[in-house]
Order: C-alpha cells, then sequence, then structure tokens
C-alpha cells in the first residue's frame, strides 16, 4: 500500500479521464479542470509522506486529495442536496436522519397495493437528487408490490459525483450513503432480518463497497470466520442496475442486469474489458440484454426496470 497521495492524484489523471466517452466539449472541460486541480492537489499536499495505508478506510477517507478536487467541481446550487447526503427517503419524499430504525422510516408503498412482506433498499446512481430518487423508490414500489426506502446518495454535480465515484471504486474518501447502507446493513443481519437491496450506476459502487465493510466488521468486530460471515451474509439479497462497480464480495446473493448499450458497465462495471479480474460474487446471476441506443442508455426506469423480473425467477436464470 505504498502509494503516495500524489500518485493518487496522477492516477485521477490516468485512469479517470482517459476511459470516458464524452462528447470532444464535455471531455475538454473536465480534462482541463482535472489537470488544474492535480496541481492544486500537489501544492495542498506539499512533502507529505501519508500513503493509502495511513487513511486507507470507508469511514475514514482520503479527504486530504479528494475533497479539495470535488469541492471545485461543485455547484453554487448543489449544496441543497448535499444536505441529505446518507439520510433515508421515505413515503412523499422526506427524508429521515441516518441513525432511524429502518422500522421507523414510513416506506414508499405501490400504488396497487402491498404484494409481498419484503421492504427494499435502494441506492440511487449519480446526478440524482431527493425527488428523482422518491420517483424512482415509486416506481420500484409499483414494479415489485413491495415497500420501498432509499439511502441517499447526494449529488454535488457531475464532476463531483464522477470523483466521488471514483473513490468509491478505489475504496477511500468519505461517502455518507456507504456508512448508512453498511450500518444498517449490519444491524438488520445481526438482529436475524432478511435484507434486500437494489442499486443503479454509482449506486452499486456504494453497495458493492458497504457490503464489503459489513463482512469486514463481522469477521473484526464480532469475531466470526469468513465462511461464518459469508454465511450470513447470504440473507442479503442484492440487484445492481447498470452498476459501476466490477467486484462484490462473497456472501450475498447477486442478480446483475446489464445492458450491453450502456457505457457506464461497459467501461467500469462487470462488462469492462478494462478488468480481466471483475468479480460478480460467488454464484452471482448476470443478465444481459440490449435496449436503446448504444453507449447512453443507462436510464434505470426507462431501459433497467422494465428488464427486471422477480428475484427468485432472476436466481434461476429465467428472465422472461
Amino acid at each position: 500500500m505504498g502509494l503516495s497521495i500524489r500518485g493518487i492524484a496522477a492516477e485521477i489523471g490516468r485512469t479517470f479521464l482517459k476511459p470516458l466517452e464524452l462528447g470532444n466539449q464535455v471531455r475538454e472541460t473536465v480534462q482541463d479542470q482535472v489537470q488544474r486541480d492535480i496541481s492544486t492537489v500537489n501544492d495542498f499536499v506539499g512533502n507529505t509522506t501519508e500513503s493509502i495505508g495511513d487513511v486507507f478506510a470507508s469511514r475514514t477517507g482520503l479527504s486530504t486529495a479528494l475533497n479539495p478536487i470535488r469541492a471545485r467541481f461543485q455547484r453554487e446550487e448543489t449544496p441543497t442536496d448535499r444536505q441529505f447526503d446518507g439520510q433515508f427517503v421515505g413515503a412523499n419524499g422526506q427524508t429521515f436522519a441516518s441513525d432511524t430504525p429502518l422500522s421507523e422510516i414510513p416506506a414508499v408503498m405501490p400504488a396497487g397495493g402491498v404484494r409481498n412482506n419484503e421492504t427494499l433498499i435502494y441506492v440511487n446512481g449519480i446526478r440524482t437528487n431527493v425527488a428523482g430518487q422518491a420517483n424512482s423508490l415509486q416506481a420500484i414500489a409499483d414494479n415489485t408490490g413491495s415497500r420501498v426506502v432509499g439511502v441517499h446518495n447526494a449529488t454535488e454535480g457531475f464532476g463531483a459525483d464522477i470523483l466521488q465515484s471514483l473513490g468509491d471504486k478505489l475504496d477511500i474518501g468519505d461517502n455518507p450513503a456507504v456508512d448508512t447502507l453498511a450500518d444498517t446493513v449490519y444491524n438488520e443481519l445481526r438482529a436475524g432480518r432478511d435484507v434486500h437491496l437494489m442499486a443503479h450506476s454509482q449506486g452499486a459502487l456504494v453497495t458493492s463497497r458497504a457490503l464489503q465493510d459489513v463482512k469486514n466488521r463481522l469477521m473484526l468486530e464480532d469475531g466470526m470466520s469468513r465462511r461464518q460471515a459469508e454465511g450470513l451474509m447470504n440473507n442479503i439479497k442484492v440487484e445492481t442496475f447498470g452498476g459501476a462497480a466490477r467486484r462484490y464480495t462473497d456472501g450475498p446473493q447477486y442478480v446483475h442486469y446489464v445492458n450491453r448499450n450502456d457505457g457506464v458497465p461497459q467501461a467500469f462495471g462487470l462488462r469492462s474489458w478494462l478488468n480481466p479480474f471483475a468479480h460478480a460474487g460467488d454464484e452471482a446471476v448476470t443478465h444481459y440484454f440490449r435496449e436503446g441506443k448504444p453507449l447512453v442508455s443507462h436510464g434505470f426506469e426507462e431501459f433497467y426496470l422494465p428488464e427486471r423480473v422477480p428475484f427468485e425467477q432472476a436466481r434461476q436464470g429465467n428472465f422472461n
């Protein structure tokens, strides 16, 4: 773990920018901005000898390197949504503090009435404010017949969201949504309750990171062996849609939906040719399909939710 913060700054320029298939104007604008911000980080860091090993943990974060860059990308209006980062979203778009017990959050109810006993937890992707997530929660409830609660992954603007996604991929930097989801899943498991998660885009990164955190806590705090932790985590159902994560810890039951016309999983997720070591999770089921225009068909409600089938049916590989 000898990579220095200065090395991370360089890696942002090499790894983050090149794979992005943005329009010419957007790409050039972002590239110019990041190059300026790399210089800012180098000036900020100075001669520090701090390494990833000193700060490598989802609860500690690498704020010294990533936060100055993210601040540059934030727009003036984005702090309005940032105040809800890591909070729960319930019925009528109400938000609740991250330490609120799941049972005390009024869930979004399906318009046609509840058809099962599950409460789903959904984590949104980038560029989605609370109102946008609330719309998705209702769509999920209507599609599944389940009660649905959201863990909000706040937006701070496109550039800042992308940089936070990079931190999630490297498992560095603070992300309140990661901590809220990890705490919730851990508490539900320890209380003997099953958990069902759904995540789109960056939300899959948040989920992947949180699940690894849960496993670490079960082993380090509760003294479980890896086999025991994974056995308990088998009570977690996970569905990802256009996920930007390439690796998922073993234990949970996974179903991944990947649109071949979606540039996000193609470049950054399970479909990525850039990472031959991608791991979908032990015994995961991955459903590939093709809808919309090449590279740009990433919308959750437009392209992914219509492809979803009931979880047990999906686990059998039946998507008809």
